[in-house]
């Protein structure tokens, strides 16, 4: 088994943001020159995630306002009282989980006809980290 590794580096303009990153993910795959196997794509912070969904705009505000339904900002949250601002932002991580796992067929990143692969930052305008490990034959 071979193995492939490289990193992504962010710095969102907003607070909450979706960023495709489908393209990023295709391109490891091929610098890895790997035939068969998968590929990992996780976000290495606890306030960003990794999403697999359509890349439609009502679908994306869809999800901001259910996550944002099940896990508010609100300033009383037990967390804050170590100086953060950003228990919500944990909490949606929680939700959306922080890394997936992808198939590679034929030398390729194999997704479904409507899959785009997101980094889905919940807590940004700073820099974080994304590693994309690329593993097979």
């Amino acid at each position: 088994m071979k193995a492939y590794t490289t990193y992504k580096i962010f710095a969102t303009a907003k607070q909450r943001e979706l960023v495709n990153i489908t393209e990023d993910v295709a391109k490891a795959v091929a610098e890895a020159k790997i035939r068969e196997g998968m590929v990992l794509v996780s976000a290495m912070h606890i306030t960003a995630g990794v999403i697999v969904n359509d890349n439609e705009s009502g679908l994306h505000q869809d999800i901001w306002e259910w996550l944002e339904t099940l896990a508010p900002f609100r300033r009383d949250y037990r967390h804050h009282r170590t100086g953060e601002s950003n228990g919500d932002a944990h909490l949606k991580n929680l939700l959306v989980h922080h890394q997936v796992i992808l198939p590679i067929t034929k030398g390729k990143l194999d997704l479904g006809p409507w899959q785009s692969v997101f980094y889905a930052e919940f807590d940004g305008q700073r820099p974080k980290r994304m590693v994309i490990k690329v593993m097979g034959e």
